[in-house]
């Protein structure tokens, strides 16, 4: 039988090294996955190996720092091949011998370092280092110029450290990077070095340090060891700190196109075994990690480019995980291999069960970089907003349950969904009452602008899920409690959700409330006022200015999307800059103080103001709806109260309070 998708299982060389089909696991910071000697602790063993037995061709580590000494990096938060070479090994090769085992092959990403870009949770006590004296991205520093010892200490470095992996077992290396203004980059771009040695000046030479790299790797390992570069052929940078969205006019201060080929043929001339495609720098950092503004597929036309300049294979990454678009990239000669990173962290079978005709049951990945990206950012830790397992496969394995309990679950949101999905698989019998129509809760009006489509895409999974697990689910069934009460269940969850926060401005039959609009319940008109610039605010404008409605935002505190956290600088600082280019006024430190139905009342810092409009629209927030809690707290022995009906939270919390719930009952 023809399989649509077999193009994408068939195998593909880099160098000398054989992949079995064209998926790649993308790289992402292995935060909490090292041990305390550099090695790969027992959860990033796991995690790594997962992606494999779920069938991803080539895993693709995090970043490991190969220099700790010119560039601190908080030893060890991330593995690192050079620290302590025996315990790098002998936990390395215990991982690439699992990995292995699913005929699956491994490369260890090493970093040069991050220069003027590093976390500054992560900084030590001395100045961030750089090619010449440059801003810092995050901090009021002004970086320290390397020293050309120093540049050659990391060199050495680079050997040392692929030598290791080499005897760890790993099939090649891939070098962080000259891409997303990292370290080395920042050598490579003229607008960071303004060097007058042989490091600075013309392109060869801002390349020298890439160029040295790879030679003393295969110096080091043989010329067949593969050494991969991941590589932006685009910066996206307007000037320092400062980046350009997509389809903005601007004058290109980093990379661009012209120098990003020129660049791309001497990397590849100096030894480079494949090109890991993307764009962006940490000054236009939604292009690098890209949020759910950003449209699918995105590096598809500069792997493409790439693709055409080069003769080494192009890995591409980038929103890839629709499977369609990933057969016809492969297809259209846009790139041989499909990254996949954020998709792999949601759903480590994604390639098996593309494989199997299954691909209904891939959890999605919602883009919201809350559990990946955000939570590296504040806590120094890789997780999954929608998959709680992921990078603690063994501490949250399922245990089935010894006693199966008959488990009543009132509501249907991700909280509901997810305790009745962990239930079910644990071999307990949950069933859910949801008052509306279908399953999803808060995912359904979170959704309903057009980038949000992967909320939607989730609340179908868990609908395909629970079907499949044989999970009963009675929809437009309102429970009381005396009817909960009466029933015959061992435990009860309640996960009753919240509802939004309303308030009267005079002319109420004109006032919705943002899940209203988004659900199409009320039609805003032409012309609206957004009361409230969070996270549902801010989306709610968007969308409804993108539809071409005259839209502003009332925000009661100095700056939009203040109260929400931790967003991923990527995400916040991409939706902070596409409300004023979207053409969507925002009036801070403002109160609204009445709608007579045609004119909103605004006191702002600057006096009041009165804005014409068709519509309010609040988006202040939700109240928690615990009112089944209240009534039955003392009534049931086992009962249990999630997801915002617990406290008004995301959806990544949501989810993973439900995991934690539905595996100890």
């Amino acid at each position: 039988m023809h399989f649509k998708y077999e193009k994408l299982f068939t195998p593909v060389s880099i160098g000398k090294c054989r992949i079995k089909n064209r998926f790649a696991m993308a790289p992402m910071g292995p935060l909490g996955l090292s041990d305390a000697e550099g090695g790969f602790n027992q959860r990033g063993i796991d995690y790594y190996t997962e992606r494999a037995k779920g069938g991803t061709g080539l895993i693709i580590t995090g970043v490991t720092f190969v220099d700790n000494e010119v560039e601190e990096h908080g030893m060890p938060n991330c593995p690192c091949p050079t620290h302590n070479p025996v315990q790098f090994v002998r936990t390395g090769r215990e991982m690439t011998e699992r990995i292995h085992a699913y005929g699956a092959k491994v490369f260890l990403q090493m970093s040069g370092g991050f220069g003027r870009v590093t976390i500054p949770t992560n900084l030590g006590e001395f100045p961030p280092v750089a090619p010449s004296p440059i801003p810092h991205r995050w901090l009021d520093k002004t970086c320290r110029e390397l020293t050309k010892e120093e540049i050659r200490t990391i060199v050495e470095q680079f050997g040392k450290g692929a030598f290791n992996a080499k005897r760890a077992g790993f099939d090649g290396v891939q070098i962080h990077a000259v891409h997303e203004g990292y370290l080395i980059d920042q050598f490579a771009i003229a607008l960071f070095n303004q060097r007058t040695d042989e490091y600075g000046g013309n392109l060869e030479n801002r390349l020298r340090f890439a160029r040295e790299i790879v030679q003393e790797i295969k110096k080091t390992c043989g010329a067949d060891f593969p050494v991969t570069l991941r590589y932006s052929p685009k910066s996206f940078i307007k000037d320092f700190r400062d980046g350009a969205l997509p389809g903005e006019e601007f004058v290109e201060k980093g990379r661009d196109l012209d120098e990003g080929v020129e660049a791309a043929k001497l990397l590849v001339s100096y030894g480079y075994d494949a090109l890991d495609t993307d764009v962006g720098s940490y000054d236009s950092w939604w292009w690098s990690h890209p949020p759910m503004y950003q449209k699918k597929g995105l590096y598809r036309p500069y792997a493409k480019l790439m693709k055409e300049t080069v003769d080494v294979p192009i890995i591409c990454a980038g929103r890839m995980d629709d499977p369609d678009m990933a057969l016809e990239a492969i297809e259209n000669g846009e790139t041989d291999l499909i990254s996949l990173g954020r998709p792999l962290l949601a759903d480590p079978d994604y390639v098996n069960k593309l494989r199997s005709g299954r691909q209904m049951e891939i959890r999605p990945c919602i883009s919201c970089h809350e559990g990946c990206m955000g939570r590296i950012q504040e806590y120094s830790m890789l997780n999954c907003a929608v998959n709680p397992q992921a990078c603690r496969e063994r501490a949250m394995a399922l245990k089935p349950a010894c006693s199966p309990k008959k488990v009543m679950i009132v509501g249907g949101g991700v909280a509901g969904c997810e305790a009745a999905r962990v239930l079910a698989l644990r071999g307990h019998k949950p069933v859910i009452y949801e008052k509306g129509s279908r399953l999803g809760g808060n995912l359904l009006p979170g959704g309903a602008p057009d980038f949000k489509e992967d909320d939607i895409a989730l609340a179908d999974w868990f609908g395909v899920m629970l079907d499949k697990l044989n999970v009963p689910v009675h929809l437009n069934t309102e429970l009381s409690a005396e009817q909960i009460k009466n029933a015959d269940a061992d435990a009860v969850i309640l996960a009753t959700g919240s509802t939004p926060k309303m308030f009267s401005l005079g002319a109420d039959d004109k006032v919705y409330s943002a899940a209203q609009v988004l659900m199409k319940e009320k039609e805003a008109g032409e012309k609206t006022v957004v009361i409230g610039g969070g996270l549902v605010g801010c989306e709610t404008a968007l969308w409804l200015a993108q539809q071409g409605k005259d839209v502003k935002i009332v925000e009661a505190l100095d700056q939009i999307l203040a109260v929400n956290g931790p967003l991923c600088h990527a995400n916040s600082e991409m939706l902070e800059r596409l409300i004023p280019f979207n053409g969507i006024e925002v009036i801070t430190n403002a109160k609204a103080k009445g709608y007579d139905g045609k004119l909103l009342t605004v006191e702002a810092a600057d006096g009041e103001k009165q804005l014409a409009c068709d519509s309010v629209i609040l988006a202040v927030g939700y109240q928690e709806n615990n009112v089944l809690y209240q009534e039955l707290q003392f009534e049931i022995p086992e009962l249990y109260v999630l997801g915002d009906a617990k406290k008004v939270a995301n959806i990544m919390y949501g989810i993973w309070d439900a995991f934690e719930v539905a595996s100890h009952i």
